[in-house]
C-alpha cells in the first residue's frame, strides 16, 4: 500500500481546516473558494479563510452591525466602498478578534488586502456585484526591511556551539546529548542548501540519494526539485542516520527523516525553536529563523557565484527579481572591509601632502 506523505497529510489537514472556517463565512463563500480550487494551493486558501473571517468581522462591527457574519450577502458585500476598505486597514492596526488583542504591520495588511481584492475580483468577473471597490485602494506602502543574516564566523560558532552545547541553558543541557547530532544535521542542511522550513521537516529517508550527493524536495505550488549538497553536509547527514540506525525505539513504518524526541516528524515550530536556542547564543542581537539561514546561504551563493540566476533556481524562486531584492546586496562582511577604507586623520609619520 502506497504511504501517504508529509504533504498529503498536510493538505488534507489544511482543507479540513477550511471546510471549518468556510461555516463561520457568509453563504457566499463556498462558491469563492470551490471557484478558486484549481489555481490555488491549499495552503493559500486556508491563509484568505483566515484573513477573510477577520475581513467579514470589522465588516459586522462596524458597518452591518446587525448583523452576524454568516448573514451577509452578496448585495452587502456590493455595498462595501473602498472607504470602508481603507477603514479595515486603518482597524488592523490594532483590533481585537476571540478576546484577543491583535495588530498587522504593513506586510501583514498588504496580505490582508490581497485576499479581499482576489474576493470582490472573483465576484465581479462572475457578474455577481456591479462593482469592485477593493480595486480603488492602494495597497499599503511597504518599508524595505533590513536583510538579516549570518556572517561567516557567525556560521562556524553556530554549528560549533550545536555539536558542543556550549553556552546552553542548564535545563536544554540535559537533552543536548540526545538531539546533538539531529540539530546539528539540521542546521548544516539550512546552511547547506538553502531549503525551506517546510521542505526540511516534509524529507523523509528515501528523499536522499548519497551516491550523488543529492535530496529531493516538494517546493510551494507542490513542484519537486532535486537539490544537491556539499561533503559537509553529506557528513552531518549521515552522521544522523548511523544514529538512527542504533535507535530501536523508532517504530516501525516511520519515514519521516527528522524525528522529535517523541519519534514523530519534527515540526515547523519545533525547528523554529531550534534555531532560536542556538543562535541566540552567537548573535543574541540577530532574530535569526529557519528562514534567515536560508537568507545566510543565498548571499553566501551570490558571493560566491556572483550569477544571481543560480541562487534563483537554487532556491526555488520562481521570479529572479525576488532574488535580486533579497540576496545581491552588500554583506556586513564587505561593510567591514571599507570600515577603514576613509580615513579621517593620517597616520603618524605619514608625510603631509604639499
Amino acid at each position: 500500500m502506497k504511504r501517504e506523505n508529509y504533504y498529503t497529510k498536510r493538505n488534507i489537514q489544511d482543507i479540513d481546516k477550511i471546510g471549518e472556517l468556510l461555516d463561520e463565512l457568509p453563504p457566499f463563500c463556498q462558491d469563492y473558494f470551490l471557484g478558486i480550487e484549481t489555481r490555488t494551493s491549499c495552503q493559500t486558501r486556508l491563509k484568505y479563510a483566515y484573513d477573510l473571517r477577520i475581513f467579514f468581522d470589522f465588516l459586522c462591527r462596524r458597518k452591518y452591525r446587525k448583523k452576524e457574519i454568516p448573514d451577509l450577502t452578496l448585495e452587502d458585500l456590493e455595498g462595501v466602498t473602498n472607504n470602508d476598505i481603507e477603514l479595515f486597514l486603518s482597524y488592523l492596526s490594532h483590533y481585537r478578534f476571540n478576546d484577543k488583542s491583535l495588530s498587522c504591520d504593513e506586510r501583514a495588511k498588504a496580505r490582508k488586502l490581497s485576499a479581499v481584492r482576489a474576493m470582490f475580483k472573483y465576484f465581479f468577473n462572475k457578474g455577481l456585484i456591479e462593482v469592485d471597490n477593493s480595486a480603488k485602494v492602494q495597497t499599503p506602502k511597504l518599508h524595505e526591511k533590513e536583510i538579516i543574516r549570518l556572517e561567516s564566523e557567525e556560521v562556524s560558532r553556530l554549528l560549533d556551539i550545536a555539536e558542543s552545547g556550549s553556552g546552553l541553558s542548564r535545563h536544554a543541557t540535559g537533552y543536548h546529548e540526545k538531539t546533538r547530532i539531529r540539530d546539528t544535521a539540521i542546521l548544516t542542511l539550512f546552511l547547506g542548501t538553502g531549503i525551506r522550513i517546510s521542505e526540511l521537516v516534509g524529507l523523509d529517508d528515501d528523499s536522499f540519494d548519497f551516491s550523488n550527493n543529492s535530496f529531493i524536495v516538494t517546493r510551494k505550488g507542490g513542484n519537486k526539485a532535486i537539490l544537491y549538497f556539499s561533503d559537509e553536509v553529506r557528513y552531518a547527514l549521515q552522521e544522523y542516520i548511523a544514529e538512527k540506525s542504533h535507535d530501536e525505539k523508532i517504530p516501525q513504518g516511520e519515514h519521516a527523516f527528522f524525528l522529535s524526541m517523541q519519534y514523530k516528524r519534527i515540526n515547523v515550530r519545533s525547528v523554529e525553536i531550534l534555531v532560536k536556542k542556538y543562535s541566540r547564543i552567537v548573535t543574541p542581537l540577530k532574530k535569526i529563523t529557519p528562514h534567515k539561514l536560508r537568507s545566510t546561504y543565498g548571499t553566501r551563493l551570490y558571493n560566491e557565484t556572483g550569477d544571481i540566476y543560480i541562487v534563483a533556481d537554487e532556491l526555488g524562486h520562481k521570479d529572479v527579481n525576488t532574488t535580486k531584492k533579497h540576496y545581491a546586496a552588500i554583506t556586513e562582511d564587505n561593510r567591514k572591509k571599507v570600515a577603514d577604507a576613509v580615513r579621517l586623520r593620517p597616520d603618524e609619520g605619514d608625510a603631509d601632502e604639499p
